[in-house]
C-alpha cells in the first residue's frame, strides 16, 4: 500500500506539480467534487431527506445554486486577473473557480432555457454539459503530447494484434492445405477468422496431415467424416426422383 502512494506522488509530481499544472489539477478535482455534492444535495432535499439542510430562500424566494457559482466564478476572477496571488493562495483561488464551474454548470440547462427544468427531460442539458467540460478540462490537463503517444501506443498494439492474427491466417491456410481442403484455405486466406475455426476441423484422411499427425482413432473419424461421397459438400447427395419418374429410372 505504501508503495502504491509513493507510485501516486511520483506521478503527480511528474505529470502535474513539475509542468505547473495543478491549479490546473485543483480546478478540475474542485469542479468534478462540487459537482457531484451539489447533485446529491438536490436529490436529498427532493428526497427531503429531514436531516439534510433544504433550499436556501431570502423573502420566500429561491436561490438557485447558479447564483452562488456566478458571484464565486466573479470574484475569484477577479482576484486571478487583478492581484495572480502567489502560492498557495494561486491554489486556493484555483479550487474556489472550479467549485463555481461545477455549481454553474449543474445548472447549465437553467441559463440556457431561462426556466427551471432541472427535474425534466431538459435537464439533461446540464448533465451532458458537466460531461463534455470535464472531458475537455482532462484532456487539456493530460496535454496534447500524452495523448499523440497515448495514441501512437494504441496504433502499435493494434498493428501488432492484426499482424499477429494475420500470421494465425496464413497459418491456418497452410494447415487446411496440408488437410485438403482447399475451398476453405482459400476462403480462409482471405477471411483468417474462417481459416483458423476450420483448421481445427477434421482433415481428410489420405492428406498429408492425416498421415503424419492421425492415430488410428482420428483416421477412423476423419473416414467417417468424409464417407459416403461427403468429399464435396455438394456431391454424392442422391436427388430424390421426380414423381412420375420412379418407374423410368429402374426400368
Amino acid at each position: 500500500m505504501d508503495r502504491l502512494f509513493d507510485d501516486i506522488g511520483n506521478a503527480y509530481d511528474r505529470g502535474i506539480q513539475a509542468p505547473g499544472k495543478e491549479a490546473h489539477f485543483l480546478v478540475l478535482l474542485a469542479f468534478i467534487l462540487s459537482f457531484g455534492f451539489i447533485r446529491t444535495s438536490a436529490h436529498m432535499i427532493r428526497a427531503q431527506v429531514k436531516w439534510w439542510p433544504g433550499n436556501v430562500e431570502v423573502g420566500g424566494t429561491h436561490i438557485h445554486h447558479l447564483v452562488w457559482s456566478i458571484v464565486t466564478m466573479m470574484i475569484m476572477g477577479y482576484i486571478g486577473v487583478t492581484i495572480a496571488p502567489p502560492s498557495p493562495w494561486h491554489e486556493i483561488v484555483a479550487v474556489f473557480f472550479g467549485i463555481g464551474m461545477g455549481l454553474a454548470l449543474d445548472e447549465f440547462a437553467l441559463w440556457l432555457d431561462l426556466k427551471d427544468v432541472y427535474w425534466s427531460e431538459q435537464g439533461r442539458k446540464s448533465i451532458d454539459a458537466v460531461i463534455i467540460a470535464a472531458t475537455i478540462t482532462g484532456m487539456i490537463l493530460v496535454g496534447f503530447t500524452a495523448w499523440i503517444d497515448v495514441a501512437e501506443k494504441v496504433e502499435a498494439i493494434v498493428f501488432a494484434l492484426v499482424g499477429a492474427f494475420g500470421f494465425l491466417g496464413i497459418v491456418a491456410t497452410v494447415v487446411n492445405l496440408a488437410k485438403e481442403k482447399f475451398g476453405v484455405a482459400i476462403l480462409g486466406f482471405l477471411i483468417p477468422p474462417v481459416g483458423i475455426v476450420a483448421a481445427f476441423r477434421l482433415g481428410r484422411p489420405r492428406s498429408l496431415w492425416a498421415r503424419l499427425f492421425y492415430r488410428e482413432h482420428k483416421c477412423q473419424l476423419a473416414q467417417e467424416r468424409f464417407a459416403n461421397g461427403r468429399r464435396l459438400p455438394w456431391r454424392g447427395r442422391k436427388r430424390e426422383p421426380a414423381s412420375g419418374q420412379s418407374a423410368a429410372g429402374s426400368g
